[in-house]
Parts: C-alpha cells; sequence; structure tokens
C-alpha cells in the first residue's frame, strides 16, 4: 500500500498498523501525489495551542474513509512522550479508517505490540482496579472481549511474580544453537548437527569462558540467580555427557542455592534419551520441554520433522519416569498441512497426558523459514481461529489457565502465542522474559541479556552473536560486554 505522511515521519507506526490491519501489503512510499483511484493512505498530524490531531485518509478497493483522532498536546519537554502520544493518535485514526473500510476488526483490536498484557498491568500498578483496566483494553483499543480475557489473566500473574522477586535476584538464560534438523516454520539461529559437528566441542569451550565471566560478573554485582532457561536451537542435541559438563560448569561458577526453577528445552522428542534426562535430574533441572507442535503424523512430515506422534509418546513417558516434575509441551495452531479437525485431536492427544504446562503458539510466517522461501499453502486466518478457540475452551476445561503471552509479527490471523498451566506450575522465567520484570543475562549463541530497572523503567540489550562460528570468532567482546551488568547496578545504586 502507498503511504503518504504529512506533518510527520512516523513510518513505524504506519507500518505497524498496516500489518496488523492488512497483512498481505507492504509500505510504499512513492514521492508525488496519490494517483486517481489507487489504494492508498494520507496520514496527516497537525498541531493546535492545545490538541495534537491525527488524520487518516484511507482509499482501499474503490473506497475511502475519513478518520481523525486527536489528544491534549504534551506539554512535557520529554520527547519520548510525545512521540507515543502522536504515534498513538495516528495509529488510531488509522486503525479506525481501515476497520470501517475493511468491515471488521482484529482479534487484538488496535493494538501492534508484542506485549499487549503490560497495558492493564501498568493501570493496575497505577491503582486501577482490573475492571477499570480491562476497560482501557476494550475502550481505546478494541481489544475482543476472549483477548481481553486472556490479557487480564496474564496480568494478575505478571503481578504475582513480580510480587515474588526479590532485589538484585537475576534469570539466566543459556542458548545452545544446535538442532537435529531445521523445521520448516523456524527462523532460529541455530545449526543442523549434521553440517556442524564439528562446531559443538569449540562453541562449549567458548561457553565455558562466558559461564565463568558471568560467574564473576554476579559476585561483584552481588546479584543471586533465580531461575534458569536452556533454551536455543534444541539443548538436547548435545549428548549427556556435554550437557553434565555444561550443567555442572554453572553450578561450579555460580552460587545457585537461591535459583527456584530450572528449565530445559528438550523440545525434540527426537533429542531424548534416559540417559540424557538422568543428568538434566541430577543438575537440578526441574522443568522441560516435549514439543510436538502436531500429533499429526503428515503434519509432522510436512514441517521437516523426523520424528512422529509415537515417538512424542515415549519421550514424554521417559521424561515422567526420570522423576523431572513439571512438563511442558508446545503446539502450533496453522501449521502446513494441518486442519481444525487435526488440530483439535492434537490437543486432545496432548490433554490426555496431562502435562503442566501447554503452550499454544500462532504460525508466524518468519523471514528466512522455508515457509517463506518456498510458499507453502497454510490453513487460512478463519481456519486458526477455531483452532484457537477450541483450544482456549478445552484448556479452561482441564484446569488450565493462561499465565503469559506474546504476539509476532505475520501471526496467521493476527492472533498470539499463550502459555497454559495448571495451579501453581508457571514459568517464572517465562513471565519475566516477557514481561521485563527483571534482568535476564544470556549466555551462549542468539541470547539477548536485558538489564533491566524496573524502578526507572530503564532496560539495557546486549546481544550475544548469533551464529555459533559469529559466537566463536567474538568470544572475547562477548565476555567482556558482561561487565556492563556491574557497572548498570553500580549506576542504579547510585541513582
Amino acid at each position: 500500500m502507498k503511504l503518504y505522511f504529512h506533518g510527520h515521519d512516523y513510518k513505524y507506526a504506519a507500518e505497524q498498523m498496516l500489518l496488523t490491519l492488512f497483512q498481505d501489503q507492504r509500505p510504499e512510499y512513492p514521492a508525488g501525489r496519490p494517483q486517481e483511484g489507487e489504494d492508498h493512505l494520507i496520514l496527516s498530524l497537525s498541531l493546535g495551542n492545545q490538541w495534537a490531531t491525527a488524520t487518516a485518509a484511507l482509499t482501499w478497493r474503490g473506497q475511502s474513509c475519513r478518520k481523525t483522532r486527536r489528544c491534549p498536546l504534551p506539554r512535557s519537554e520529554d520527547k519520548v512522550a510525545r512521540d507515543r502520544a502522536f504515534q498513538q493518535i495516528l495509529k488510531l485514526a488509522f486503525y479506525q479508517a481501515g476497520t470501517a473500510l475493511l468491515g471488521y476488526e482484529p482479534p487484538w483490536g488496535a493494538l501492534t505490540g508484542v506485549r499487549p498484557v503490560k497495558i492493564p498491568t501498568k493501570a493496575m500498578l497505577a491503582g486501577a482496579t482490573p475492571a477499570q483496566a480491562e476497560r482501557v483494553l476494550k475502550d481505546t483499543y478494541h481489544v475482543s472481549p476472549l483477548r481481553r480475557a486472556l490479557a487480564m489473566d496474564c496480568a494478575k500473574a505478571s503481578l504475582a511474580a513480580s510480587a515474588s522477586l526479590q532485589p538484585k535476584e537475576v534469570s539466566l538464560y543459556v542458548g545452545i544453537p544446535f538442532c537435529p534438523t531445521r523445521c520448516a516454520y523456524c527462523s532460529f539461529v541455530s545449526a543442523d548437527v549434521g553440517r556442524s559437528l564439528k562446531l559443538i566441542d569449540p562453541f562449549l569451550e567458548a561457553l565455558s569462558r562466558e559461564i565463568a565471566a558471568t560467574g564473576r560478573v554476579l559476585e561483584e554485582a552481588g546479584l543471586k540467580v533465580r531461575t534458569i532457561y536452556f533454551g536455543g536451537g534444541t539443548p538436547t542435541t548435545l549428548t549427556a555427557q556435554q550437557l553434565d559438563r555444561v550443567m555442572g560448569e554453572l553450578s561450579d561458577r555460580m552460587d545457585l542455592s537461591g535459583c527456584t526453577e530450572y528449565t530445559v528445552e528438550a523440545g525434540r522428542p527426537d533429542t531424548i534419551t534416559r540417559e540424557k534426562l538422568a543428568v538434566l535430574a541430577k543438575r537440578g533441572c526441574g522443568r522441560v520441554s516435549v514439543n510436538p507442535q502436531t500429533m499429526e503424523d503428515h503434519v509432522l512430515s510436512a514441517m521437516g520433522r523426523a520424528h512422529r506422534s509415537a515417538d512424542i509418546l515415549e519421550a514424554f513417558r521417559l521424561v515422567r519416569e526420570s522423576g523431572i516434575p513439571c512438563v511442558n509441551m508446545d503446539l502450533i495452531a496453522g501449521l502446513p498441512a494441518d486442519t481444525p479437525d487435526g488440530f483439535r485431536a492434537s490437543l486432545d492427544r496432548v490433554l490426555e497426558l496431562a502435562p503442566e504446562n501447554i503452550t499454544v503458539h500462532t504460525l508466524a510466517l518468519k523471514k528466512g523459514s522455508r515457509l517463506m522461501e518456498e510458499g507453502s499453502a497454510i490453513p487460512s486466518g478463519g481456519d486458526v481461529a477455531a483452532m484457537l478457540d477450541y483450544a482456549w475452551a478445552a484448556l479452561r476445561s482441564a484446569g488450565q489457565a493462561p499465565y503469559y503471552l506474546y504476539r509476532q509479527k505475520y501471526m496467521s490471523g493476527s492472533f498470539e502465542n499463550v502459555g497454559w498451566c495448571l495451579p501453581g506450575t508457571e514459568s517464572l522465567y517465562n513471565i519475566c522474559m516477557m514481561e521485563e520484570l527483571h534482568t535476564i543475562l544470556s549466555l551462549g549463541g542468539g541470547g539477548m541479556t536485558k538489564l533491566v530497572d524496573p524502578a526507572a523503567g530503564r532496560i539495557v540489550r546486549i546481544a550475544n552473536p548469533k551464529y555459533p562460528k559469529e559466537y566463536l570468532e567474538r568470544i572475547d567482546a562477548v565476555c567482556a560486554e558482561k561487565a556492563q551488568a556491574v557497572r548498570f547496578y553500580q549506576s542504579e545504586q547510585e541513582g
């Protein structure tokens, strides 16, 4: 779609709303004026003495609509606050014009961010009742009733998690960027073991150095580890001996006496063995993932996975026998070759296993994935909606409640990913990571450290190199960057 701006240059705000309303469109910025009859948006911002006014004049498939939104002209000299206020009214004007022409509203309304739960959480922290916080989602952002209920449940879980945290507690993320094979939907930076076996041992040597550097930082800054999360990739691509080495180095280099949650994404059933699970249990892991994504064998084949549903059942049995108390299982709505009936059958089979946590993702078409490159056919937005409607009803009936959620770009139907759990089995790491409640120190390939000062609302991000080879080449710098955490907490104390 062709976009024309008057009085501003807030491209990102316009592009976010374009992606929400017109998912198959990409922004164009032509010079000159719109041509007669072309699909286009003229998005204007004017500033008066008291009010800022946004106007969206949209033409789509031969029809036109004009909407305006305004807000009091911000008196603050804070540029960030002014930009936020202006972008909000621009997006809302675009939203109202777009939905008027389209004839429907997306499930998350005018919300475009990845963390919708922050809105009601912030409102309740400021003194709003749950009903008042939900009204913000309804009246300002036009969020549908079902999505409002999801957001409010997750906001309550976020507030409870925040209350449980102590000052100077942090979480650790350990990224193992290797997988047995690459799934069709995946754009995570990971290396197929068959092609990168020679990189694993050097990677572990480098990771050992980063673990040691992080241990020194934790001690110097006086930080305590509250949760640990191994992700990837697929951490259980490593052998039992390699897992034992990494987990042993963590316990040797850091004080883990205050760690209350230790998660390892076993994920792929074809990487789960009795020997590896014994190592995880011995090293204190209390939560693992066994991620089917689907229980339909033909859908697994379309995804590029080598295992079948019978392998998932066997892996789950091994985990239960290992004594590890909490299991998460992931499903994805909208996979190629899947149908609403197939998704319902998958969820029903997973519920029969009674895992403590179930995460329901919506397929996101990511750049660099085989699905994007090959243009594989996927279920329609209506079919995905039917899958999710069934999931929410079935999960609630099984005693599961939503406790964290997030959204991504290019998601089928503009939906969401939601973590569900039985009462008392919430993953504290998932909440802290998604709602940015406290610092996450990330180690290994592709990790993103977030140094968080909740009181000041300050976040400093430090990205680890994505690719294993790049990680190896930059390991000296990676270790040195960990010292930023010490300076961050020193400045926090001074402030």
